[in-house]
């Protein structure tokens, strides 16, 4: 009995670990100073009058989307240039929206560079927050605390490192802290569907491309 009793609570705290174990070993890479985002820096923010996709033309046209976001759990769009694998290696990334940066520097295995934008807008008369989240990146063109403005070149796509073809691995969130996060996770909440938030805020034509030309 004693045995049987063991190996039940054995299988118990193995079975606990496997399900918590993601959760607790999701990596943080946050500085203490911005852990939260100071009353200060919501108040400075500019208010974004439009969102736009952030690499190639504004509507998307130079780009395809690899993995949705929910897809195996993808808690963002996977955005590829139209060549494909290392086709769109160094090809520009930029500003969602007019906002602040946040956080920008290596995440670890995995992310590679990363650039968290927070930008204000509003809707229905209420101001909201939202976070647009860079993953992926080759070369980064701006730092924390930074303020940035829609169609402002930010930084470049990359493989993470060597680690996957190049494709820049974009999330929307709720959030208002710099945090690096998961990739995949079961539980969306507090996450956006990107290419859906940017649809419904982009506020101009399908054809108003304010973006200057890539070469």
């Amino acid at each position: 009995m004693l045995l049987l009793a063991g190996l039940f609570l054995l299988a118990l705290v193995a079975g606990i670990s496997f399900r918590l174990g993601p959760e607790l070993r999701r990596p943080t890479l946050v500085g203490p100073a911005f852990q939260i985002a100071p009353a200060m820096l919501l108040a400075s923010l500019p208010t974004a009058a439009r969102f736009d996709f952030p690499i190639g033309s504004e509507n998307g046209a130079l780009a395809y989307n690899a993995q949705h976001f929910t897809d195996n759990r993808h808690l963002g769009d996977d955005l590829n240039g139209i060549g494909g694998e290392n086709s769109d290696l160094g090809d520009p990334v930029f500003a969602v929206a007019d906002g602040g940066v946040l956080l920008a520097r290596e995440a670890g295995p995995g992310w590679g560079n990363v650039i968290i934008v927070l930008h204000a807008y509003e809707e229905n008369g209420v101001r909201k927050f939202v976070q647009s989240y860079y993953g992926h990146l080759d070369t980064i063109l701006v730092q924390p605390r930074q303020n940035v403005r829609r169609g402002e070149q930010i930084a470049t796509i990359g493989t993470a490192n060597g680690r996957y073809w190049a494709h820049l691995h974009f999330e929307m969130r709720e959030f208002t802290t710099p945090f690096v996060g998961p990739g995949y996770r079961d539980d969306p909440r507090g996450w956006i569907d990107p290419s859906a938030f940017i649809a419904s805020h982009r506020g101009a034509p399908e054809d108003d491309v304010g973006r200057k030309p890539l070469p």
